[in-house]
This record gives structure tokens, sequence and C-alpha cells, in this order.
């Protein structure tokens, strides 16, 4: 089988697992996991496969067009590079663990059939985005992650919070989207083709009429699919949706498209030094007050949600220098870590059996109740925190590298100043880092809170995703010595200066913050109030609470060395910084205000004239039935009286005319 065709075998094969789980679950629904988990998995492989065949220095281009469009075509084509191979293996490895992990974490869900197949048509369209070498193509996977998405993180419809952050996904990442169509237009105009190919030699040959205009439009798109400032607010809400789907969304889809995408057409934004500026921006607002939010949250997946922007920003910051091999390497080890870190934060949930337990202040007794989420989720937490030789310290380290090189000005030629930029922010954000991982330890895992019900033994399913998943967490950055073939030739090693830099800010970070949790947890020695239990009736085994339990607002707990450690800043940290209450007042409301006046114009202009036309008609119609008294003689007097007056008045008129 030649390679092309196991590529194509690669988005397919969840798509017909997806369409198949669909049509089975009501019918035959012994065969959901198995075409949950078995095309899933199917498609790792042959991801493997096609990545071996590749080799990381040959490019797969194959197409044929779909159809005459009369200008344009758009073409059914494949394109993978080296990136492309390596992605698309995280895709399918990713995927096939939330597939397998979900079998445990859901499986008394009356949904899981519909969730299991929205997960593997998520997958499909990840992975359709990784290998298409179309760019409109690349859309319609594109959107249809937006779709999936809107279903996912509303799965627990039931509840509120769900219905609003399934609705704000959906919205706030169409907001992005809508110029990010535009820019696809304008690029595909400029180099007279979809392919992405041709794109880039029409870049290489200087054939790109407006740069800056189609980049901008381009990073529109980005900021909301992978949720950078100021397009990032949805990310922290969709936690309302199954851990295991933020698992998926933050480690392998949705997020990692905008970054992927960016990549892929990095010639195209290094066109524009004002793109790449604004890049670098952007990356180190999203970078330094993500991990500012982050500190102040005291929901463990909220924090979980700010970090992934804040490792997103590392990624857009490499992007802003020029160097894709760094973010791509990032994004690489970034999903490990991270999709570990959320599923092993859903192990300690459904082991408690309630959704309460996300608040980190209600946490005790974890680390002797989930082991396996305790030692794995320390792993992940280290890959997080970059503490060497865990493989977040050689990705974020390549990070910083390629922005020290180009604030040196011996980068691939990005702005200085872009360099500085990301350099000084992702350094801020290493001790930041440091800091919120180590808080969300002690407290998930050493906290004073109430003990939740213990129960039970976690599904198997579940804990051996966690150990499988640890094992790139711990080794993946040592194999930067061996990749370089994947990433152009481009060596991804540590220097001795940001490597000091980086781990002696992480570990001042984690040290400061030991200190201050030491301090408070002697001074204040209390034990929250116990939590109680108040399942959902629609739950699967508790893990839907009713929202009405009056958790205690971090503000409010003398024990969090957040708090501490932020001072003034703790209040609107904790608030994202305020920045829903900004949207409400530029955006929501003046759009509510317009469809209240435009509601009143309705009814009271619009609707006036038609109520007056209907009465009017209405009227006329009265004087017409009022004359039709069925009386001849009536009828007849009436005759001769308007003959009458015919004849008056064509004696009049007939005089008028003769005397003029």
């Amino acid at each position: 089988m030649t390679t092309t065709t196991l590529a194509v075998l690669v988005p397919l094969l969840p798509f017909l697992g997806s369409v198949a789980g669909l049509l089975l679950g009501r019918t035959a629904p012994g065969f959901v996991r198995p075409l949950a988990v078995l095309p899933t998995l199917a498609a790792a492989v042959l991801a493997v496969l096609v990545a071996i065949r590749q080799g990381g220095d040959e490019v797969i281009d194959a197409s044929t067009q779909l159809t005459p469009t009369g200008s344009i075509p758009i073409d059914l084509s494949l394109y993978i590079d080296g990136f492309a191979a390596l992605v698309a293996v995280l895709v399918g490895v990713i995927a096939t663990c939330v597939q397998i992990y979900s079998t445990g974490y859901l499986r008394d869900d009356p949904r899981y059939p519909s969730y299991a197949a929205l997960v593997s048509l998520f997958t499909s369209a990840m992975l359709l985005v990784v290998y298409s070498g179309d760019l409109m193509v690349l859309l319609v996977g594109w959107e249809i992650m937006g779709i999936c998405s809107y279903f996912l993180v509303g799965h627990y419809w039931e509840t509120p919070e769900a219905r609003a952050a399934s609705l704000k996904a959906f919205l706030v990442t169409k907001l992005g989207d809508v110029p990010f169509l535009i820019g696809l237009f304008a690029l595909a105009t400029d180099a007279g083709t979809f392919r992405i190919t041709g794109v880039l030699d029409t870049v290489e040959k200087g054939g790109i009429d407006h740069p800056t205009l189609i980049a901008l439009l381009l990073l529109a798109g980005v900021a909301g699919k992978s949720a950078q400032f100021p397009l990032h607010t949805w990310l922290p809400d969709a936690m309302a949706g199954p851990t295991p789907v933020s698992a998926l969304i933050h480690a392998a889809t949705m997020v990692a498209a905008g970054i992927y995408f960016t990549a892929r057409l990095l010639p195209v934004f290094a066109e524009s030094a004002a793109a790449m500026t604004v890049l670098a921006v952007m990356a180190a607002i999203t970078m330094v007050g993500s991990a500012l939010a982050a500190l102040a949250q005291d929901d463990i997946k909220r924090v979980l949600a700010y970090s992934t922007i804040g490792q997103l920003g590392y990624m857009a910051g490499a992007l802003a220098v020029g160097d894709r091999g760094a973010a791509v390497f990032h994004l690489l080890s970034h999903a490990a870590f991270k999709a570990l870190l959320f599923l092993a934060a859903g192990t300690v949930i459904h082991a408690a059996g309630t959704n309460s337990l996300t608040a980190m202040s209600r946490m005790s007794g974890l680390a002797k109740r989930v082991p396996d989420a305790y030692w794995t989720m320390t792993v992940a937490l280290l890959a997080l925190a970059a503490i060497p030789p865990f493989a977040g310290f050689f990705s974020k380290e390549a990070v910083l590298v390629a922005a020290e090189h180009t604030a040196l000005g011996d980068g691939t030629g990005a702005p200085a100043g872009a360099g500085w930029t990301v350099l000084v922010a992702g350094l801020l954000t290493a001790l930041l880092t440091a800091a919120y991982a180590l808080r969300l330890w002690l407290r998930t895992f050493r906290g004073r809170g109430a003990e939740a019900p213990d129960h039970g033994r976690q599904p198997i399913a579940m804990t051996t995703v966690l150990w499988v998943l640890a094992i790139p967490s711990l080794g993946f950055g040592l194999t930067v010595t061996y990749v370089d073939d994947w990433f152009d030739g481009h060596a991804l090693t540590p220097t001795v200066t940001t490597a000091v830099l980086g781990t002696g800010l992480a570990a001042a970070g984690a040290v400061i913050t030991y200190a201050v949790w030491r301090t408070l947890a002697a001074r204040t020695g209390t034990v929250q109030p116990p939590v109680p239990h108040v399942a959902h009736p629609d739950a699967d085994a508790g893990l839907v609470e009713a929202e009405a339990l009056h958790l205690p607002h971090p503000a409010e707990d003398p024990a969090d060395p957040g708090r501490a450690l932020l001072g003034p800043l703790h209040a609107p940290a904790a608030d994202g910084f305020h920045l829903d209450a900004v949207y409400r007042a530029a955006f929501v409301r003046p759009v509510l205000a317009a469809a209240s006046l435009v509601r009143f114009l309705d009814r009271e202009v619009v609707d006036t004239y038609v109520r007056a036309a209907g009465n009017s008609a209405q009227g006329l119609g009265w004087l017409v039935r009022r004359a039709q008294t069925g009386n001849i003689q009536t009828y007849l007097s009436a005759l001769l009286a308007g003959s009458v007056v015919l004849v008056i008045a064509a004696v009049a008129l007939a005089n008028a005319v003769a005397g003029a």
C-alpha cells in the first residue's frame, strides 16, 4: 500500500467510525466502544507508518481536482512534511488515549454513543487540517472542529453553565473565523491558488501584494482557534464539558490547529514585520496574563485551562520570532503533559464522584486515594514547570533560545523587538508557571479541605492511559537531538544562558510559592467545612453536581498562596482581568440595545403601517358591506343617482372645453 493511500486512510477511518457509531449507537450499543476506539487506534498506527515512510526530510505532495470552479481551483490534496507527519501522530495517539479513557470515565453515561462519535469526528477533522494541502479543504476541517466543540462542551446540556460555555466557544471562535475566511480568499487571490505549495512558491517569489493585511486577517482566526489574547476567553469556560473533552481540545485538536496553521504558512506571516510584531505582542500578553490568572483560580480545571492559554502563547511567541520548529516541538511536548494533566484531574473528579471537587480549596487526602493520578500528575506538573529533564524543559528552552537569537539579531530575520518581547515575557512566565504548578500540586494533594466520599478504585482504562502519557511527558524532550530531520534540520538543543535563566526563575517561583504556602498553613491550620453531595438527577455517578453549592470564593481562602503572592492583583486575575465585562460593555450590550431598537421600530413603526393598511381594507369592506342591503329599489335609486351625476359631470366638462 502506497504512502499516499495510508495518508488518506488516516483521517478517513475516524470519520467512518463516527458515522457507524451514530448509526449503531441505539440499535447495537455493544459496538459503540469498539467503534470509538479501534478506528482511532488504527488511524494512529497508520499515522506512525506515514511518519516513518516520510522520514522527516521528504515532502509527500499529491492532489486531484475536486471540481472546476471557473476561477481558482479547489483540490483534494495532501501535503505532508515533517511537521505534518509528527502532528498527525500526536493527534492519533492523544485521541486514542482519550477514547480509551472515556470508556471508563463515561461508562454509565446514556449519551456516550453520541459523545464517542463526536470525538471521532473531531479527530478526523483535525487530521484533515494536518494533512490537507489545500486551504479550502483545510477550512472544512477547521469549521467541523468548531461544530464538534459546540456539542462536546455542551455535553451536560442540563446545566446552564454547559449551555452558555458551548455557545460562547462557538461565537468567540466564529468572531475570529470571519476575518480568517476573508484572509484566505485574499491570499488565494494574490497567489492564484488555494494549494499550500502554490502559496509558498508565490511568497518565495515576492508575489503577495498585501502581506500585512492578509497576515492580520489570518491572525484573527488563529487567535480565536488557539485561544490567544484577546479571543481567549472561551477556553476557561469550556471546562463545563467532560474532562476527556478538555484533554482532547487542549492537547491535540482545536487550539493546536491555529498554531499548526501559522507554522505551515509561516513564510506568509514573515513577509510582514508588522504582523510578526503584532503576533509577538499578542503572545507576550497571552503568556503573562494567563499565568497570572492561573495563579488566582480555585478550580483545578480552570487553572489548567489558563495554563494551556499560556503555553500556546509560548508557541505563538516562537512563531513570532520565525522559528516554527521550536513552536511545533513545544506543541508536541505540551500535548503529552497537558493531556495527562486533564485526564489525571478527571481521575480525581471521578474518584470523588462529584464535580464540586474541582475546587482545590475542598481537596484532601487524594494522594493516597488516587496514587496513579498523584504520581502521573506530579510528572506532568514538573514538565509544565519546565524542570529538567522533563519534556517541557527542552521544548520551552527551544522557544527561549529562538527568542534570544532574534533579540540579538542572529535569528531568522524577524524584528529584534519581537525577540525581546517574547524573551522577557517567556522568562517571566516561566517563573509564574512554576508558581501556579506547585500551588496546584500542594492544594490538590496536600490540601486541608473536606474529604469527599471515596467511590473506590478507578477503572483500569483510565489509570493505564495516565501511565502511557507519563512516558512522553518525562522522556520526549530527550529525543531533541534525534528529531532534527522532522524540524527542517534545525537544532533544538538548549543553550546555557536561557537554560540557567529559565530554570533559575522556575526554581525561584517554586521556592517562593512553597515558602508562602508553609507560612499560611502554619498560620491558619483550618479545615474547610464538608462538601454537601447534591447529585444531578441525570449525572453519571455524580459527575455533574448541582451548581448551587456555595463554594468559597478563592479570595476568601486564607490558606491560598496565590492570594498572598498576587496581592491586589488577585481579584482581577481571578476574574480573568474582567475581559468578559469589557466584552459585555463593548459588544454584548450594544448588540442587545440595537436589537431592542430594531424590535421597537418593527413593532411601533412597521407594524403600525401594516395595521393601518389592514384597518383601511377592513373599513372599506365595512362600507361595501353596508351598501349591499339586498333591496333592488335601493340599488336602482343609487344607479339612477350615479347616472345623473355622471351626466351632469359630462355636460360641465363639455361646456368647459367649448369655452376654452
